[in-house]
Parts: C-alpha cells; structure tokens; sequence
C-alpha cells in the first residue's frame, strides 16, 4: 500500500469509539455525530428491529488493518459504514467478541448512561473468527 492510499484509508477512520462498564462489563461503543445519532433514533425507536452486522477486514500485507463495520437496520432503510483502524482499536473488537453487542451513542450523552442504542450480535462465533483475522493481519507478510 503506498503512503498516499494508507493516508486516504486513515483520513476516512472514524475516530469516535470507546467502551463503557455495563454490569461489570466492558461494552463496546460508537459515537456517531448528534444528528446521525437522532436521524438513526427517530426512525427506530420504538419499532421491534434488527441490524445485520458485518465486519469487512481489509489488510495489506504490510501490518496495517482496516475493518469496515457496517450496520444495515431492518427499520428504516438505515446503513452505516464506519472504518476503524483496528492496529489502534483492538482492545474495542476484543470487546466485542467478549459481549457480543454493540452500542450506538450520541457525543452529547454520557457514554453508557443516556441515549444509548443496544445491539445484540446473534453469531458471537463470526466475531471470534474476524478478531483471528485481525490479529494475523498484524503480522507482516514474508
């Protein structure tokens, strides 16, 4: 990957990911802008929905990996793509895979307390597999 790709894959990241303690566990989180966060809750809130949930690894051989997470919601004709850096977030996807779910919050809420929308992995078993990938992804090719 030349430096101008990697440049423009790390200029797209999103950078608003953290975690918070929800009965002793630490659940992963993404902060999406204000109003992303309210379009998303004014057409789901209230309605029974699911979001398929699908990590896209893209690697390059050289150590860096990249995994777009994509949340397409059964409500609303909703589809978020997000890019993460996973060299500096893996402690979010561990996370993931240790609790299977996935929160949704807003930059003007506390972070686990106020508007927070939960999601619930169904395949913990996919997640497990995509964090192995991740990891081998950090290892350069030879």
């Amino acid at each position: 990957m030349s430096d101008d790709e990697m440049k423009k894959l790390m200029d797209r990241v999103h950078m608003g990911i953290t975690s918070f303690n929800y009965s002793g566990t630490q659940v992963p989180c993404v902060i999406l802008a204000e109003k992303r966060f309210d379009e998303i809750m004014a057409k789901v809130a209230g309605k029974p929905v699911s979001v398929d949930t699908n990590l896209n690894i893209q690697q390059d051989g050289l150590g860096h990996v990249f995994v777009e997470v994509v949340l397409t919601f059964s409500q609303g004709d909703i589809e978020e793509k997000l890019l993460l850096y996973a060299n500096e977030s893996l402690a979010f996807f561990e996370s993931l895979e240790n609790t299977a779910m996935l929160a949704l919050s807003s930059p003007r809420s506390q972070v686990g307390k106020e508007n927070v929308f939960m999601i619930q992995l169904p395949r913990p078993e996919k997640i497990t597999n995509a964090l192995e990938i991740i990891k081998k992804g950090f290892e350069p090719q030879k």
